[in-house]
C-alpha cells in the first residue's frame, strides 16, 4: 500500500491515531498509586508499517514521556506536545518492516475534555476506572488510538497490595512484593485501544458460570447481596444471546461494580463495569446491553465511528431480545413504543453518518435497533438470525462497516434489500411503522 492509497484519517476523530502504522501488540506496565492519584509506565509498542516512515505519532494525553526509543535506539528523537507524541527514528523505516517503540512516562492521569465530555482515566473515591470511548485511552498509556487498530495485550500493574485490579485479558499471574501488589494480564483477542481498561478498587471476586463461559463479579463486599440479586439473570442472558448471536466470542466474561454511582454503564473487551446506582433492578436491559457489546463492537469492531449504529443499534435489538426472552414486553411492543418515540423526534439524524456530536444520541441506538427489526420483518425470523450468526462468525475479531452488513445480509437473505436500507440508515425522515412489517 502506498502513501497515496493510505485512508484519511477518521472525521469523528481527526487528531488521534496515525495511519502509517499498525500496531501488532502492546505490553503495559504501569503502577499506580490511588493515595496521590501517581501513575508511572512503560509500555512497548510492536508495530509494522503501512508505508514508508521517517517520523509517525503516537498518542498521550496529560502524561509526560521521559523515554522514547524505537527498536532501542538511544538515538531516537521525540517532541511531546499536548495530544501526541512526533517520534523520529535515526533511519526511516520501510513498506511492512516491523519496528517497536518504547516508551518511560509518568504523571497523574485524569480525564480528557472532548466533544463527548470528560472521557479516560477517573478517579473513584477509592480507586480509580478506565472509560475510554471514544478517545481516552492515551490519558493512560501511549497508543495508536484508533478504532480499527486492534492489537494484543499484555498489563502488568502494581498498586497497593489492599486494593483489587480487574484489567482487559484473562489475569495471568498475582504477586506481592511488600505492600504492593503486580497482577498481570494477557488478551489474545484482538482489540482496540478504546476497550482496553484497568479498574481498581476494593472488591471481592464471586465466580460465575454463565452458559459455559466463565465469569466473574466484582464489587465491594458490602454490595454482595445486591449484585447477586441484580445480576441473577446474568446466565440466562448469555444462554439466549449465545442462541442468537452464535458463541460468546471471548474466554471470559468480568462484571465490576464500584462503589461509587456511575453516569452509565461503560463496556471494555470482555468486561463491563457499572455503578452501585444500577443495581436497583430498573436497569436489566444495561446489563443485556453491555453483554450483547461483547458481540456487536468488541469481537466484531468498527472500521470507522462513522458506523456506531453497528455497535449501539445491535446492543438496543439485544435488550428487546432478552426483554421478551425474559417474559417482558414483546420485540414487536419494543419496536412501536420506541418508533413512537422518534417519531416526535427531530428527524435530522443520518444513520448512516450521524456526525461526531450525534454518535452517542439515543436516535443512533433506537433507530439502528428499528432497522434491524424492518429487516427482521423482511426476511423473517430463520434468515434474520443466520445473518446475525454469520456477522459475527464472519467478522470475528475484525472491523467491518455498514457496507459489509448490507453485502452480508443481502448474501443471506439472496435478495436485493438496497431499498429497505436506503430508507432507514441513508434518510433523515422516519420510516413509517408499516414499513417495518412491509
Amino acid at each position: 500500500m502506498t502513501g497515496a492509497q493510505l485512508p484519511a484519517p477518521d472525521a469523528y476523530a481527526p487528531q488521534s491515531g496515525d495511519l502509517s502504522y499498525d500496531v501488532e501488540s502492546y505490553d503495559i506496565a504501569i503502577t499506580y498509586k490511588p493515595s496521590t492519584n501517581r501513575l508511572s509506565g512503560r509500555v512497548v509498542l510492536n508495530a509494522v508499517a503501512r508505508r514508508p516512515i521517517r517520523s509517525f505519532t503516537v498518542d498521550l494525553v496529560g502524561l509526560h514521556a521521559s523515554k522514547v526509543r524505537v527498536d532501542g535506539d538511544r538515538r531516537t528523537a521525540y517532541r511531546q506536545g499536548p495530544r501526541m507524541i512526533r517520534v523520529t527514528p535515526s533511519a526511516p523505516i520501510a513498506l511492512d518492516e516491523r519496528f517497536s517503540v518504547e516508551f518511560a512516562y509518568a504523571g497523574s492521569p485524569a480525564p480528557r475534555r472532548s466533544r463527548w465530555g470528560a472521557i479516560g482515566w477517573e478517579e473513584l473515591e477509592d480507586g480509580a476506572l478506565v472509560a475510554a470511548q471514544p478517545t481516552g485511552a492515551p490519558t493512560w498509556f501511549p497508543c495508536n488510538d484508533r478504532p480499527d487498530d486492534k492489537a494484543t495485550y499484555r498489563i502488568a500493574v502494581t498498586t497497593d497490595a489492599a486494593y483489587s485490579v480487574v484489567a482487559t485479558g484473562e489475569r495471568v499471574s498475582l504477586g506481592r512484593a511488600g505492600g504492593a501488589a503486580t497482577s498481570v494480564f494477557e488478551q489474545s483477542a484482538p482489540t482496540p485501544t478504546y476497550l482496553v481498561a484497568v479498574q481498581i478498587g476494593h472488591y471481592v471476586e464471586t465466580l460465575v458460570d454463565l452458559d459455559g463461559v466463565a465469569g466473574a463479579l466484582h464489587h465491594p463486599r458490602v454490595l454482595s447481596v445486591a449484585v447477586k440479586t441484580a445480576f441473577a439473570d446474568l446466565p440466562d442472558m448469555m444462554r439466549v444471546f449465545q442462541r442468537a448471536f452464535g458463541p460468546y466470542p471471548f474466554a471470559r466474561y468480568d462484571v465490576v461494580v464500584t462503589a461509587d454511582p456511575l453516569e452509565i454503564p461503560l463496556e471494555a473487551q470482555g468486561m463491563a463495569t457499572f455503578g452501585s446506582n444500577h443495581l436497583d433492578g430498573s436497569e436489566e436491559r444495561l446489563i443485556a446491553h453491555e453483554l450483547a457489546h461483547q458481540w456487536f463492537g468488541n469481537s466484531v469492531g468498527l472500521a470507522h465511528w462513522r458506523d456506531i449504529w453497528l455497535n449501539e443499534g445491535f446492543a438496543c435489538y439485544a435488550e428487546w431480545l432478552w426483554s421478551e426472552a425474559s417474559g417482558g414486553p414483546s420485540v414487536e411492543a419494543c419496536a412501536a413504543a420506541h418508533h413512537a418515540m422518534l417519531r416526535a423526534l427531530p428527524q435530522d439524524l443520518l444513520l448512516s453518518d450521524p456526525g461526531p456530536d450525534l454518535m452517542f444520541d439515543d436516535r443512533v441506538y433506537k433507530r439502528g435497533a428499528l432497522t434491524l427489526h424492518a429487516l427482521r420483518r423482511r426476511v423473517g425470523d430463520p434468515t434474520f438470525f443466520e445473518i446475525l450468526r454469520r456477522w459475527c462468525a464472519d467478522h470475528r475479531y475484525g472491523v467491518a462497516t455498514t457496507e459489509d452488513f448490507v453485502v452480508c445480509a443481502e448474501a443471506i437473505a439472496d435478495a436485493p434489500l438496497a431499498d429497505l436500507f436506503m430508507s432507514w440508515l441513508s434518510q433523515t425522515s422516519l420510516p413509517s411503522l408499516r414499513r417495518i412489517s412491509d
